[in-house]
């Protein structure tokens, strides 16, 4: 196995099992469908099967089907040909075609369309397929791994989800447990997000046993992925160490908001945003912190911090905007 993935696979009892299934269907041509909340590790899992596999030469290629609009799916998973609609100048493969000799990751498969649940449950009983505007019929020889983070049995009691579809995925299920029920993985988690970090980043920071214990602590309502933000941002920050234990100290002492010590503080503000909420509050704000700091340490010289960041330029701007940073006036000398 690439060791790169080892300590997401090997960490904890419940990590091993997923990893014993891994290696008895990983050379079979089963369809796969992981599931587990987001941020639990699927991608690496959905990795993980191909690289053990016979495939493992041929491409792995993912398909977010919540990240590509309804109305380009089809000719994203399945191609199109020249003039097949408005703006289709020329031929273009799908990923189907792309996946040739290897693996196909759909990733979200619950949001497919149903128009196009019903293509592709077609195309897995006989891996033939046609380009949107196409004639001809095209065969292609690759495995599936599905992955979701709905309830698929709700889904098919709404009729959201076509159940001849969910059984034709559902031949291996692969459920990842959630980082809480895992704790024993975060230690060494955390190192090997440090040592990745470290170098990416060109720093040495370093965890103290006190920070190791907090991490330890936490819920991690986002999973590894969270814990991946985490690390990143004690890294990139010259207080992030200090900024994880601020948090992990506040959200201690609002739970513990009904004691004696704080009845000075008046009533607590009741809560109305929902956890999902609260999360994609928190990241945007250590994102605009992170951002903050690196463009102050360049002097607000932008593609120097593009290449430190690793994002574009383009998206740089972007985030500038979105965070609403202003560069410094100049002085007039």
């Amino acid at each position: 196995m690439n060791t790169d993935h080892a300590p997401l696979l090997d960490g904890s009892p419940k990590m091993r099992v997923i990893l014993a299934i891994i290696e008895n269907v990983a050379d079979t041509d089963a369809t796969v469908l992981i599931r587990g909340e987001s941020g639990v590790g699927k991608d690496l899992v959905a990795r993980a099967i191909h690289a053990q596999s016979a495939r493992k030469a041929g491409p792995f290629v993912k398909v977010n089907c919540a990240a590509i609009p309804s109305g380009l799916l089809e000719s994203e998973l399945f191609g199109h040909e020249k003039g097949a609609f408005t703006g289709a100048h020329r031929r273009k493969p799908g990923q189907f075609e792309y996946a040739h000799g290897g693996t196909l990751y759909l990733d979200e498969i619950a949001e497919l369309p149903l128009t196009l649940q019903a293509k592709l449950l077609h195309v897995l009983q006989d891996f033939r397929f046609t380009r949107v505007g196409g004639q001809g019929e095209l065969a292609v020889e690759a495995r599936v791994i599905a992955a979701t983070n709905r309830d698929l049995e709700q889904s098919l009691t709404r009729g959201e989800f076509r159940e001849d579809l969910y059984y034709r995925l559902n031949v291996v299920e692969l459920r990842i447990p959630p980082l809480r029920e895992r704790r024993e993985e975060i230690p060494q988690l955390a190192h090997w997000f440090l040592a990745r970090f470290n170098a990416q980043y060109g720093r040495q920071k370093q965890l103290t046993p006190e920070t190791l214990a907090r991490l330890t602590e936490h819920p991690w309502s986002g999973n590894v992925r969270e814990l991946e933000n985490a690390v990143r941002r004690m890294v990139v920050l010259t207080d992030g160490e200090q900024a994880f234990e601020a948090l992990v100290a506040h959200g201690r002492n609002g739970r513990n908001g009904h004691n004696g010590h704080a009845a000075a503080a008046g009533p607590a503000r009741p809560v109305t945003e929902s956890l999902r909420e609260i999360a994609r509050r928190g990241a945007r704000d250590a994102e605009r912190k992170a951002l903050a700091e690196v463009l102050e340490r360049v002097r607000w010289n932008r593609a120097e911090a593009s290449r430190i960041l690793k994002v574009s330029y383009k998206t740089l701007l972007n985030k500038i905007t979105e965070c609403e940073l202003t560069a410094p006036a100049r002085r007039l000398v």
